[in-house]
């Protein structure tokens, strides 16, 4: 017996240096230990030891990693083995419900990986390993910290099925993740909608944190349902903006009754932040769902719904204050027009008042130029899509952007300039330093630009003059390099890209040469600009405007000086005359 507790003692000091050990020696040592532990036959009798005995957290953690590396073997565990440990894991976070959330995420990990790899086993003509919803069930019946551990499951299992093991055949992974599609999951997802009805049927108490913890392990395995790589497409997680959920025919119904977005839209609402985001992400996927789905009346049904949900979100936007809800609104946002034509769009009907709530928040949205730069790229796709859309639009409705669009613009042009004071005298963190995001803004914005050309040009040229001058007469003052000339010179390389955005916009086959015109207005101050700090060198150098000098003459040469012109302008050929 002596020596019994002398081994916990042994691998308890061993949790201690693996997990929280600052030593990396005995770092090393531990990680050791531990891969010795797991190839010696007493490594079963050792993690239960560690469960049962063990006095911290991290030694029931071990016993689970140890675990976990266990039945990951590509020699499995004979088959009575695993199902004795997945029995013994179900029934010790069954009787002790308050272990340390990590805790239990890493013994039900160890659950997901037996369910798994052993989901095609037979015995006694059952699959052995696939009774994981009556096992989860019998949770559900149980306390709420049963009930979370059993929504827990079937979310690790979920994304387990859905994780691709380089170290096995690739084929029997799509095999197994097809099988559990086919078989379970639209039943999960079933019972996680059936659960989110429940509680928000009656009166929620989120001060309790169990229960909130509850909606949010419920909300995380509809997520987590509808990211399933339903056709192992293995889809680039950076290509978000052209994402489409593969949504399996077998699912229609769910979809097709309203009540389902419905349910999101309202958890929306009712939710505080840090779940209302999760509800947020859940619709984002709905709005993702493939057109193929649907019939044409069945999908524009389906469209009406959503486009009445953004309109009561954005009538109460207090929830868009945080900014989990923000992000993941302008991902919906951009979702929509990924995934339906504007003829769809415009013929809904509350398109037109829906049309002018998104302006507007997008207009707020550019104006407070600070907040979240990764969010607003959301918002740019969302109308550079809409106005390339414009052209192939069939329907009579009106779409509106030729209202909007401009005034997109303006408030990008605006906001971006009205930042370089702010930016200087606060001494903040300037966006033109940070020229991936800038670069990637700016082609977003030469489409929506080029609608309504003739108002986003007189702006430009408008402001271009005025602080042009405004820098020549610094330049001329005895006051040399001050607040306000970095100030101006800070305006003039946002304008300079801007020019060179608006021009790189240009497309042959909707250009006319009124647009050429205009076109040559800007260029040519452009041109005057680099004439003006030629002659002025060295005390006219200023990096920023040299670089946004670079950005213009590139757009410019692209779009008026390649190869690939169909056409040939007066602007481009010497046709422009500098303004007096």
């Amino acid at each position: 017996m002596a020596l019994h507790f002398q081994s916990l003692a042994e691998l308890e000091v061993l949790c201690t240096h693996l997990y929280v050990g600052t030593d990396l020696a005995q770092r090393i040592e531990a990680e050791k230990a531990l891969l010795e532990l797991i190839d010696s036959p007493e490594c079963l009798s050792k993690c239960q030891l560690l469960l049962e005995q063990g006095t911290t957290s991290y030694a029931q953690l071990l016993a689970a990693t140890c675990l976990s590396k266990l039945v990951s073997r590509v020699s499995p565990l004979p088959v009575e083995q695993r199902i004795d440990i997945r029995n013994y894991i179900l029934n010790y976070v069954a009787s002790q419900p308050k272990l340390a959330p990590f805790v239990i995420q890493a013994l039900i990990q160890v659950i997901a990986k037996i369910t798994k790899l052993g989901w095609f086993e037979v015995q006694k003509d059952q699959f052995i390993f696939r009774e994981i919803i009556a096992d989860v069930k019998k949770f559900l019946q149980g306390t709420v910290e049963h009930c979370i551990i059993g929504v827990i499951i079937l979310s690790e299992l979920t994304q387990e099925m859905n994780l691709v093991d380089y170290s096995r055949p690739s084929a029997k992974h799509r095999k197994i993740a097809t099988s559990f599609r086919d078989t379970s999951l639209k039943d999960i997802l079933v019972l996680a909608c059936s659960l989110l009805k429940e509680m928000l049927a009656k009166p929620l108490n989120l001060q309790d944190q169990d229960q909130q913890n509850l909606v949010m392990q419920v909300l995380k395995l509809v997520l987590n349902c509808l990211n399933f790589d339903f056709i192992g497409s293995s889809a680039d997680e950076s290509a978000d903006d052209l994402c489409t959920v593969q949504i399996p025919t077998t699912w229609r119904t769910i979809f097709l009754e309203p009540e389902t977005l419905d349910l999101f839209f309202n958890l929306y609402h009712s939710l505080p932040p840090l779940l209302s985001q999760l509800a947020l992400s859940c619709l984002v996927q709905f709005a993702s769902t493939r057109r193929s789905l649907f019939s044409s009346p069945e999908r524009a049904k389906y469209l009406g719904n959503l486009i009445k949900g953004v309109k009561r979100i954005l009538e109460n936007p207090q929830g868009l204050s945080d900014p989990g809800n923000y992000h993941e609104f302008c991902r919906f946002l951009a979702r929509l027009k990924t995934n339906y034509q504007l003829g769809e769009l415009v013929m809904v009907k509350e398109y037109p008042e829906v049309i002018r709530l998104i302006a507007n928040f997008t207009i707020t949205s550019l104006q407070h130029w600070e907040f979240a730069p990764n969010s607003v790229h959301y918002l740019l796709t969302l109308w550079q899509r809409m106005v390339a859309s414009v052209p192939f639009v069939k329907s009579t409705e009106p779409h509106l952007l030729d209202t909007y669009a401009p005034e997109i613009t303006k408030a990008f042009i605006t906001s971006r300039l009205e930042s370089v004071a702010i930016v200087v005298r606060d001494n903040l963190d300037d966006p033109l330093d940070d020229p991936a995001t800038v670069f990637q803004q700016l082609e977003q914005l030469c489409t929506v630009s080029r609608c309504e050309y003739e108002t986003t040009c007189t702006l430009l040229v408008q402001l271009f003059d005025q602080n042009a001058q405004n820098y020549q007469k610094l330049l001329h003052s005895a006051s040399g390099m001050t607040v306000d000339m970095a100030i101006q010179e800070g305006r003039l390389a946002w304008l300079v890209y801007l020019v060179g955005t608006v021009v790189g916009g240009r497309l042959t086959y909707t250009s006319t040469d009124e647009h050429d015109a205009m076109d040559g207005e800007l260029s040519c101050r452009v041109f005057q600009l680099i004439s003006l700090m030629d002659t002025g060198l060295p005390q006219c150098c200023n990096e920023k405007i040299e670089l946004a000098i670079l950005w213009f003459l590139d757009q410019f040469r692209k779009t008026y000086v390649g190869d690939q012109l169909q056409r040939t302008s007066k602007e481009a050929t010497g046709g422009c005359v500098p303004p007096n």
